[in-house]
């Protein structure tokens, strides 16, 4: 298992600042990887308004940064070669990218995908449970039962802590591991272990990170999405960052 260090508070600060500096010194590229995750949210919002689930879309908003991580493996590539003093292209980042369904990204990407799926299957389980008596059949009136009825206060206090609950823990599992994986020829358990045994022993700081992720993406869907193409690229920088200063890099 990896060393780990005790971050602070500094830490972050200094990750962030290194995180920006990558964005600008390639603004195009990393904003390409903010836009691709735009659009794929723009995707999700419009195939549910085609198949006239209107309903899903708040709980698909809020599940939606939980894929981000992994959304984010180019952006730790280009900020890993940048620390080397590597020139890359675009080919080079998204070859890279594409070998990684042959290693133990893959793992990983189930993972996420696998929290998300479990995310909007709970949702829809709530909603036969709580609001079975309810009665909405367009947006507004879905919104008007959960803001404004009991049941739809029970609804939203019931989805709030299983989701933190479910967001906690893939935070945990992949704030570290995957710009490990990036990193160094490891499997996906060991990355795991090691991005826990990250968030237990500076349970403060990451928790502090957790947040300004969090506040971040929510405000980034507002303006139709595209926030995330600035706010992503410089996340995903200062993750690998935050992982560099977190874990020891291997002595070579």
């Amino acid at each position: 298992m990896p060393e780990i260090n005790k971050i602070t508070a500094d830490d972050i600060r200094a990750a962030l600042k290194a995180g920006f500096s990558d964005f600008l010194a390639r603004p195009v590229m990393s904003g390409f990887f903010g836009l691709f995750y735009a659009l794929f949210g723009i995707f999700i919002v419009w195939s549910l308004v085609w198949l006239e689930m209107l309903w899903m879309i708040l709980p698909a908003l809020v599940g939606f940064p939980l894929v981000a991580p992994f959304a984010a493996a180019g952006l730790y590539e280009m900020s890993r070669r940048m620390e080397r003093g590597e020139p890359f292209g675009w080919s080079d980042i998204l070859t890279v990218m594409a070998d990684q369904r042959n290693r133990e990204m893959g793992w990983m990407a189930f993972v996420t995908l696998f929290v998300f799926w479990v995310w909007v299957y709970q949702i829809r389980l709530w909603l036969a449970l709580i609001l079975q008596n309810s009665s909405f059949s367009d947006m507004g009136g879905f919104l008007n039962v959960v803001f404004f009825t009991p049941e739809g206060w029970t609804f939203l206090a019931v989805g709030t802590l299983v989701g933190a609950g479910l967001s906690a823990v893939l935070f945990a599992v992949t704030v570290v591991a995957m710009p490990m994986l990036l990193d160094r020829e490891t499997n996906f358990v060991t990355a795991m272990v090691t991005s826990v045994r990250v968030v237990a022993e500076n349970p403060v700081v990451m928790l502090g990170w957790a947040a300004i992720i969090s506040v971040t993406m929510v405000l980034s869907l507002v303006p139709a999405f595209l926030g995330l193409i600035f706010t992503l690229p410089i996340l995903g920088h200062t993750t690998w960052h935050l992982y560099r200063r977190a874990v020891p890099p291997v002595e070579e």
